[in-house]
């Protein structure tokens, strides 16, 4: 980093066809400083679904961008997201992963709070002065939290956009995913699988973002699952796949096909049988009365990666798989993986989702680990950081994006950029001064 200028990390040149990331990018300290702070710290980041806490009490504690936080649904019935530290000495006031309780008590001086977040109760309060004011004590809430038809994300910027400004164009698939709970008219939406997988890669955890975005890899890397699906008596003939690959502003991407494979929401494959396929149809014919045949078709025959900036990853595919990753060191990165299910299905389909979930995208499948596996390769091949410093990424730039493209990895990389050179700061407060005047 002595010798390069961050602003010389990416060789962006479209008129040539050329896009290039250094490998420092991958490694440097120095480089996920400024990630924590000028990425992490300034934008809309995961926290959970509603449905992990149903039920006035619930609670989970979990960590965004490095912090510990609570999220809970308070007795008033409201979700919150709320730091997990004491204010009297900065204890984390809740130990356990998940539960239901209306207070919580800090185990290190017994400071009490509510599951409001609001101080409830501190031993021997006579002690203090006249200007300690229980009241401005509580549970400090983060600086902005959004609700998005089930999803919740915060973040640490209190003057970011509004969310639905931020997804800019992931707006529209991330609503298709969605759509999928839409189905049920007793029980409509969506709900989080109980469980969760919790894993770690000896990797960058920008390569987490281009490993799921790019179908190029699948035949050679995956080679394992597909000799699966065949033995199975899934078709996975098709070649190539018919899809697509683009940014949608923001940072934020997706890879989009026709799948080849089953889907619980409403595509039948033969493996399945005849009374699968009878209610596979009504699901179809309900997504048909619900959105019309287009967009029908698109829920249930397509398959898509979406990718929320900065760390959220949408696996769309023969099951839906939320993955939300935080790095740890520039080569060792924290991973947690939920199932996103339509709720109230039938047990036949859950079953099958779970299958799906386990043994494709679990870290213990036919794909995660290979993934890992390649990933990790690469963290060790950048040892070489100093002989061979660049990575190619211009693959598609003289064609319409495919989905075994790199469109959508340029697009990430963009605002990488700009947001780690610190541009997107300079610029705002360049329009700050401009209105000012």
């Amino acid at each position: 980093m002595r010798s390069l200028r961050i602003s010389d990390l990416i060789v962006d040149q479209r008129d040539r066809y050329v896009f290039r990331v250094h490998r420092s990018a991958y490694v440097s300290p120095e480089i996920l400083e400024l990630e924590r702070e000028r990425i992490f710290d300034r934008s809309w980041l995961y926290v959970g679904h509603e449905s992990e806490v149903a039920n006035p009490g619930d609670f989970r504690t979990r960590e965004v961008a490095g912090r510990p936080i609570l999220f809970c649904r308070s007795s008033d019935g409201d979700v919150r997201v709320l730091l997990n530290s004491c204010t009297h000495r900065g204890a984390v006031v809740c130990r356990e992963a998940e539960g239901n309780a209306k207070t919580f008590q800090c185990f290190y001086h017994a400071w009490t709070f509510n599951n409001r977040g609001d101080l409830v109760g501190v031993p021997d309060i006579a002690g203090y002065g006249p200007a300690f004011r229980k009241e401005e004590l509580g549970l400090i809430p983060v600086p902005r939290m959004t609700n998005y038809r089930g999803l919740v994300f915060a973040s640490f910027d209190p003057d970011i956009a509004d969310f639905t400004e931020y997804l800019a164009d992931a707006k529209d698939p991330l609503d298709t995913i969605l759509d999928q709970g839409e189905v049920d008219h007793v029980r409509p939406g969506m709900e989080i699988v109980g469980g969760t997988h919790r894993y770690s890669v000896r990797a960058n955890w920008k390569m987490i973002t281009e490993n799921s975005l790019e179908s190029y890899h699948v035949a050679p890397l995956h080679r394992s699952y597909i000799e699966y699906l065949r033995l199975a008596g899934a078709d996975v003939s098709q070649a190539p796949i018919r899809g697509y690959s683009a940014g949608l502003g923001n940072g934020h991407a997706i890879e989009e096909y026709e799948g080849n494979w089953g889907r619980p929401v409403a595509k039948w494959e033969p493996r399945w049988g005849e009374e699968a396929r009878r209610e596979i149809d009504e699901l179809r014919e309900r997504l048909r009365e619900r959105f019309g045949e287009k967009h029908a078709t698109r829920v249930a025959e397509w398959n898509r990666n979406v990718f929320i900036y900065p760390n959220l990853m949408i696996n769309d595919i023969m099951a839906i798989t939320l993955r939300n990753y935080y790095p740890i060191s520039p080569d060792y990165t924290e991973v947690t993986a939920y199932s996103l299910a339509r709720a109230g299905e039938s047990a036949r389909w859950r079953s099958l989702r779970l299958d799906n979930f386990l043994t494709f995208l679990g870290p213990g499948g036919l794909s995660t680990p290979d993934d890992n596996e390649a990933m990790e390769s690469c963290q060790r091949g950048y040892r070489t950081v100093k002989e061979l410093g660049w990575s190619e990424m211009s693959r598609g730039m003289t064609r319409p994006p495919e989905a075994v493209d790199e469109e959508q990895l340029r697009a990430f990389w963009r605002r990488w950029a700009t947001q780690v050179t610190g541009a997107e700061a300079s610029t705002a407060r360049r329009r700050l001064r401009a209105a000012a005047r």
